[in-house]
């Protein structure tokens, strides 16, 4: 496992020597360091990556395109290697972390398809009314750009950065979650083996005072990309302001999944389920708030609740784990703190409701389940970030509506219903910037992701992805008569 930061295509220690302990959230236990970078090496960093940016933007989309195709390649070989790397410092089953991987490199393999396309409408005429003028359309790179990614779904959210922000043109400052570097560095590995410019990627570990602030201040920064909490999303957008960068923030989630009594009841389990277990809860788009028709309300919890006894906690490099750990201690006791406060609020507690005992010293939470929760309970408003669901009824589509509506966040929700017509109106309702119809959370590089609200601006995947590091520029002439 490397330690090093990788700066202008070489490995290299911080300037100011440093290391943060890298953690096993099974085990509970240290097995790992990495370099912490510090203001000097992000200066480095940028320096590298504008001195970079000329040549990478001058190679075209078709030359972008085959560094990031190779990528995709190398990151396909080795995507068993990749996925252990990742279940054993992020803690989610292997099982999940092998779907990850397989996004990872269906990302690079996108963007270096809409890099060829980006060159092919590069120039496009545009239409005028006056025919004494001729415009043409340019979409140029923004220059050097800063990406922050979070803790929970490694290397999945770099790829949807750096894929796009490589595939516009754009040089690259990447800072990784320092709680899960090991997986990240692994990009830095496969840059070299494919040839990567140097200067084209670089990757700094590091906390988000000493390597992530300075990287949204930098004066030669043009563009900042974040995941992550809102408290710190705001922080992010402020540094920007003084230089008007331009800044996509993809921050919280508190999603609701909504079922009919119509709906086919065993996906309706299913989409329940993977929505707030997968990843033990540790998504923003977790939906942790359930809205279900009260004529099923009975059997639908009946029936979740086994399911949430029926998932298998335990070693994440095991085959037969189905929910694992919590990444970080922090987050592991904020999680159980949620419980405690439902708890204290005299919340109905169905399932779960502390740590599994076969648990060992391990960060787990086991999934757990409150009935009735008031759309005041703090449970019911706020993120979370593990394994706990919410559960309402409803009476009408009209009230199912206003409650999924009823919340600060906007970034996905899922609808379950028997009836097409019903389940599209609903979520067109919705105020969400991805909807699920009678379907687990499946994603696709095509398709966008972000939200509504209080969960972010901007998008990703798709090409809304990759124009988010593209500045519109037009030229227009006026012709000779």
């Amino acid at each position: 496992m490397r330690h090093q930061l990788f700066i202008d295509g070489r490995w290299q220690d911080p300037v100011e020597p440093g290391r943060i302990p890298v953690f096993d959230p099974y085990r509970g236990t240290v097995y790992h360091e990495v370099s912490a970078g510090g203001p000097a090496d992000v200066d480095k960093a940028v320096a590298a990556a504008k001195a970079a940016f000329p040549a990478w933007r001058d190679a075209g989309g078709r030359g972008r395109a085959r560094y990031l195709a190779a990528i995709a390649a190398r990151l396909t070989e080795r995507a068993e290697e990749l996925a252990r790397l990742s279940s054993r410092n992020n803690g989610k089953p292997l099982g999940e972390a092998r779907i990850d991987m397989a996004d990872v490199a269906a990302s690079f393999a996108y963007y270096a398809e809409q890099a060829i396309a980006l060159q092919e409408r590069q120039d496009a005429d545009v239409a005028l009314p006056d025919d004494g003028f001729h415009a043409r359309l340019r979409q140029e790179p923004a220059g050097v750009a800063s990406l922050i990614v979070p803790w929970n779904f490694p290397l999945v959210t770099t790829s949807w950065k750096v894929a796009p922000a490589l595939a516009a043109g754009c040089t690259v400052v990447l800072k990784p979650s320092e709680i899960t570097p090991v997986v990240e560095l692994e990009l830095g590995a496969i840059a070299e083996d494919v040839g990567l410019p140097a200067g084209v990627l670089n990757i700094i570990t590091g906390t988000g005072e000493r390597v992530g602030a300075p990287m949204t201040t930098h004066p030669d920064v043009a563009k900042i990309s974040f995941t992550g909490s809102n408290a710190v999303g705001a922080r992010v957008m402020a540094a920007g302001a003084p230089g008007v960068k331009s800044v996509s923030l993809e921050l919280g989630g508190k999603s609701p999944i909504v079922v009919f009594a119509n709906a086919d009841f065993d996906e309706a389990v299913d989409c329940v389920l993977g929505g707030i277990f997968f990843n033990a809860g540790q998504m923003c788009s977790a939906t942790s708030r359930l809205l279900v028709e009260r004529s099923i309300a009975p059997k639908l919890i009946d029936a979740i609740i086994a399911g949430s006894r029926a998932l298998n906690p335990g070693d994440p490099l095991d085959e037969g784990t189905t929910i694992g750990p919590i990444t970080m201690k922090a987050q592991h006791d904020k999680v159980l703190s949620y419980i405690e406060r439902g708890k204290a609020e005299g919340l109905t507690l169905l399932a779960g409701g502390g740590k599994p005992a076969a648990a060992g010293d391990g960060w787990f939470v086991e999934p757990t389940i409150f009935g009735d929760v008031p759309t005041t309970s703090a449970l019911w408003r706020e993120e979370i970030f593990g394994p706990v669901l919410c559960i309402r009824t409803f009476e009408s589509e009209e009230e199912a509506i206003a409650l999924a509506n009823d919340c600060d966040f906007g970034l996905v929700a899922t609808v379950v219903s028997g009836d097409d017509v019903q389940a599209n109106r609903v979520a067109n309702a919705i105020e969400a910037g991805h909807v699920w119809i009678n379907s687990p959370q499946a994603i696709f590089v095509q398709t966008s992701w972000g939200g509504f609200k209080a969960s972010g601006i901007g998008r990703e995947l798709g090409p809304w992805g990759m124009s988010s590091y593209l500045e519109v520029k037009h030229v227009t002439s006026r012709l000779k008569r």
